[in-house]
Parts: C-alpha cells; structure tokens; sequence
C-alpha cells in the first residue's frame, strides 16, 4: 500500500506542513515573524528525527512540492490563547506627575531660556561685546539653528521637546527682530512686521504638516505679539485691525478643517486683548464707522466659528472638554463682548437711539444664525449650540425693551414679549421658549409691581389700571395655552389634588387673581386718598372709614364671584381660593372693621359677611357636586 496515496494520513499530513510553510512566508514577508532558523540546527533536527513519520520528500512527489523545494525548518513558537477581556485603551491617560515633568516643566523651561536669551542680548549690549548687526544676526541664526535642530528631535519621536525647541527658536526671531528695529534700529518697522509674519506663517505652516495644535498654538502666541514687539506708540488701526481679522481668519479656517478648539480660544482671547487695548489708548469718536466695521467682522468669525469648528474627539476626552467650551463659552462670550464694545461706542458718541436698536439687530443675528447647520461629532453639540443661540436671541430682545421704553411702557412691552413667547413655545413644544418666556412673564410682573407709579386722575380710567388690565389678560392668556397643553383635572378632588396638571396654569391663575384683587384694590385707595383726601383734608376720619367699608365689600364680592366659578367649571382649585379669600374678608371685619367703622358702617359690614357666609354654607349643604360623597361621607 502506497503510504502518499490521495487521502491517507501521510498526505494530510504532508500538506498541512506546506500549508503552515506558506503562511510563515507570508508573515516573514510582512515582518510579522521572525525569519525561520537555517534548516540544520541541532534542535530542530533532533525534533525532525524523533519525530515518528518520517518527513517526505517533495522533489518527486507532487508540483506543489517541486515548485517549493525541501521545507525548511519552523521555529515553533507559543500558542497564546485568545482572551476575551475588555482590552485596556491605546492611550492611556498621563498621570499627574507625568504631565508636571513633561507638559508644566517643559513650558517654564521654554520661558526660563526666553528670559535668559534676552539677559544675554542685553548684558552684551552693556559690555559691547559685539556689534549691534552682529548681535541681531547671532540671534537670528541661533533662533533659526534650534528650529532646525528640533526636527532630529520629532524624527526619533521626541515631539513635545521638539516643538518646545520650536518654540524657543521662534522666541529667539522674534526678540532679534525686535532689537534690529526697536532698539538698534537697522531695519524699518515694515521690514520688522513682514519678518515676523513670516516667522508666525512658519510655524503655522509646520503646525498644519506635522498636525500639532501645539505648535499652532505657539505660533498664535507669536502671531498676536508681533503688533507688541513692533509698535511704534502711533495709532495704526487700519493696519494693526486688518492684521488681527486675517490672523483670525487663518486660525477659523484650521479649526475647520482640524480639531482644534484651544487654537480657536487662543485667537479669541488675543483678539480681545489687542483690540481692548487698542481701543483705551487711541480710539475717539471720529473712528466710530471704521471701528463698527472691524468690530462687527470679529464677532461674526468667532460667533460662526463654534458652528464650523471640526469636533473628532469622544466625549469624556481632555479635547472634547475643549471643544464643548467651543461651542458654549465661546459664544456667551462672544455675543456679551460684541454688544458692551458696541454699546459703549454710541454711548460714547451719545447715539442713544442705537442702543434699543442695536440689541434688536443682535437678537436678529442669533435667530438666522439658527439655520445654519452645526458640524461635529457629538450629537448633542448641535442641539445645545441651536439652544444656546435661541437664548442669546431673547436675552437680547429683553434688553432691547428697557433701552427703548420706560414706566408702563417696558412693562407692557416684557408681557407682550412673554406672552407672544409662549404662544410660539406652544406651537413648537419647546421647553426651552417656554422657560424663557416665564423669564420674561416674570420681569413683567416685577416691573407692573414696582414701575407703575401711583395715580391721581379718574378712577379706571387711567394707565395704571390699563397696565394691569394687560397683565391680566397675558396672564389669562398664559393660563388658557398651558391648562390646553395638559388634561383638565379631574372633578371633585381633594385638598391634596386641586392642583392642575400644569403648575404653569395654576399659578398663572393665581396671579391673574391676585391682580384683579390688586388692581381694584389699589383704584380704591387712589379714590379715597389721591383724589377725595386731596380735595378735602380735614375729613381723613371720614375717608378712611369709607375706605375699608370699601375694601371689605371688595373682597366680599370678589371671594364670591370666584366661588361661583369654581362651582360653575366644577374646579376645586378656584374654590380653595374664593375660601381663602373668604377667611381674609373675615379677618378684616373682626379685626379691622370693628374699630374703624361707624356704627352704620358697621352693621353693614357685618350684615353682608354674615349673609355671604350663610350662602356659601347653604351651597355646600345642598353638596350639588356630590363632595361629601366622593369623600365617603354622609350629609
């Protein structure tokens, strides 16, 4: 029998080992395993030998085996059984002490030999050492050699300490150029800028071929102390603005396309600073359009930067913290110094009718903002920015209402504007409108208690009384969307349960209450005090007992009228209060009315409580609503 006939052990065998041989092969091909030892080592050998099936010859045997020859000897090496654990990251987190070492370290040496360069430039100055053009160019080839000098540091993979070497290199430029013009003068302060730019273009354009934030971020630092280092103590603004918006613009265009949120708050604070700083030393009121045209360049780079800017990291990253700030710091910032650089520009040349204005077109800017898209990967970045920028838009129409109106008229204005908020909360089912819009509901109410002033013309009639009329009506108003949002209340509920689904609806009946009860309250006292104490001033007695008879009877009739509501729409919740008011009218006539009411005055008073009380309690005898009933008692 043929031991190598098709199918006998002997021939699985034999191709088995040539299946293994081509794959050790293809792995030493790639690098992946070792090169095999030379067939012949003593091991091996042993191993083949006593082995007990004897290795055949592929020189006759087959084409496979005569197009590979003999088979050389394999290296065995350990099976390493698969693990089925949750493998750990691919970067680990930096401890503490590593990032002292290698991170705050590093960046006060760079700082440490920045300052012991410019005591060296200066201790040779001091001792004439060497000539002034000799000086700018030791410092210019000493700065240029370190730069090149740190790429033999990135290519044996020392990066960090490279692109600090960068970063000492560029200071060491930047520090001769500013000698050779500030201090030797031996070049213009134009030659100087065009220098520096080139410098800072360097190391941008290093910072885009190697994809290193932080050496793009070495180069912003430079880029923005360029107008420093060469200022001459004249006003350039044209040039010094011009430099800014492009330095601006190159880094909006890297955070597009790299993930580079710190670059993006690097520029915005250097902007502030230079612009801030320019803006206290030279600007007047005859810059006022040129300055409007720079400033409003800037805040429309950095409020679409946070829309445009490239999101790649996960969240719970050190960059995804970044870039979160990027899309909401950033922009609070941005809309609250564009509007104060703005506003304090009119203030200053006294265009006081911008302001309002001004707030108007602010708020306008945000809502359009809203239909542009939001890249990134975090999914709730969009969200949140498109929130953030609605808010912005109704901070701003807020503020809008107090610059242009004032008394009754701001009032009215913060209650329309929460009132038509609501309405459009309500179409949209946004929380965040309708949080708002209770912002704005409640600056009114402020304001209708505080602003109005009191009136002495006709009783009603008078803006004081229309003032509030309004605030009744957007208070009802309020009451009817969010009571129509949520189901009505069941009938016949108990103490614990009056309360309707909506606290929006409830209190905002409450407080439609409460200003009804205010507003005739308050045109009582103006009748009494304003107008009839006025014209006759020796009958005070007399008017402050037609006064509180007048008070009393007010709460009487108002208690019942909001009883008979609550029995008519069947709503407990209006009942308990027409109680409570009919418990503060009883308090009154026990406590305040026997004493300052006449004798007539006083029948009266009680006469009417007396008869009230009687009806209402006949009302809950009569039980129309089946109260005792649904409470489990008998009548």
């Amino acid at each position: 029998m043929n031991p190598y006939a098709p199918g006998s052990l002997e021939e699985q065998v034999s191709e088995l080992r040539l299946r293994v041989r081509r794959l050790e092969e293809t792995l030493q091909a790639y690098g992946i395993v070792p090169q095999a030892r030379e067939q012949g080592a003593t091991s091996t050998v042993a191993a083949d030998a006593a082995a007990p099936i004897a290795q055949p010859s592929f020189t006759h045997k087959g084409p496979a085996a005569a197009k590979l020859g003999p088979l050389p000897t394999m290296v065995e090496t350990p099976v390493v059984p698969p693990s089925f654990a949750t493998p750990e990251p691919a970067v680990l987190q930096p401890s503490l002490e590593s990032r002292i070492g290698s991170q705050w370290f590093n960046r006060v040496g760079i700082l440490a030999v920045l300052i012991a360069m410019a005591w060296f430039l200066k201790l040779a100055i001091d001792n004439h050492w060497i000539g002034p053009l000799g000086r700018v160019l030791i410092g210019l080839v000493s700065g240029a050699a370190l730069i090149v000098w740190s790429e033999r540091f990135r290519n044996r993979g020392y990066a960090v300490f490279s692109y600090s070497l960068k970063a000492i290199g560029s200071g060491v430029l930047y520090l001769s150029l500013w000698a050779a013009f500030s201090y030797f003068h031996l070049i213009p302060g134009a030659a100087a800028f065009v220098a520096m730019i080139v410098v800072t273009a360097f190391n941008g354009f290093m910072a885009w071929v190697q994809d290193s934030e932080l050496l793009a971020l070495y180069a912003i630092v430079g880029g923005f102390s360029t107008p420093v280092l060469i200022s001459t103590g004249e006003n350039h603004e044209v040039t010094l603005l011009s430099y800014m918006l492009l330095l601006d613009f190159a880094v909006l265009v890297l955070v597009i396309l790299r993930p580079w949120s710190r670059l993006l708050f690097s520029a915005y604070i250097g902007s502030v600073l230079l612009f801030a700083a320019w803006a206290l030393e030279y600007y007047s009121d005859a810059q006022w359009m040129r300055t409007s045209l720079f400033l409003a360049c800037f805040f429309i780079v950095f409020a679409l930067a946070p829309r445009l800017v490239r999101v790649k990291a996960t969240e719970g990253d050190a960059s995804s913290a970044w870039d979160a700030l990027a899309q909401v710091a950033l922009p609070i910032a941005n809309a609250a110094l564009g509007f104060l650089g703005y506003y304090a520009m009119t203030e200053n040349a006294g265009r006081y009718w911008v302001e309002p204005w001004l707030a108007v077109g602010f708020a306008a800017f945000y809502l359009l903002l809203l239909r542009l898209p939001a890249r990134g990967r975090l999914k709730a970045s969009p969200v949140l920015l498109s929130a953030l920028h609605l808010s912005v838009a109704v901070v701003f129409l807020t503020i809008a209402i107090p610059l242009k109106t004032h008394g009754r008229w701001l009032t009215i204005g913060w209650l329309t504007e929460g009132a038509a908020l609501m309405w459009v909360a309500d179409r949209m089912r946004s929380q965040l409108l309708r949080a708002l819009a209770v912002i704005c509901l409640v600056l009114g109410l402020m304001a209708l208690l505080a602003v109005n002033p009191d009136v002495i013309a006709t009783p009603v009639f008078n803006q004081r009384f229309g003032t509030y009329c309004v605030g009744i009506a957007v208070f009802a108003f309020t009451a009817w969307l969010a009571a129509r949002a949520k189901p009505e209340v069941d009938r016949g509920q108990t103490m614990g349960q009056t309360i309707p689904q909506s606290g929006l609806a409830g209190i905002s009946v409450v407080v439609v209450n409460a200003l009804i009860l205010l507003a005739v309250g308050l045109e009582i006292h103006g009748y009494w005090w304003n107008l009839r104490w006025h014209e006759d001033a020796n009958r005070y007695r007399d008017f402050s007992m037609y006064a509180q008879f007048t008070y009393s009877a007010w709460f009487m009739l108002f208690g019942a009228t909001l009883l008979a509501a609550g029995f008519w729409r069947r709503s407990a919740f209006l009942r308990w209060q027409a109680l409570l008011l009919l418990a503060v009218s009883i308090g009154k006539v026990f406590l305040v009315d026997v004493s300052e009411l006449s004798q007539g005055y006083r029948i009266l008073s009680f006469l009417g409580l007396g008869a009230l009380l009687l009806a209402v309690s006949f009302v809950y005898q009569r039980d129309w609503l089946h109260l005792r009933g649904r409470d489990g008692h008998t009548s």
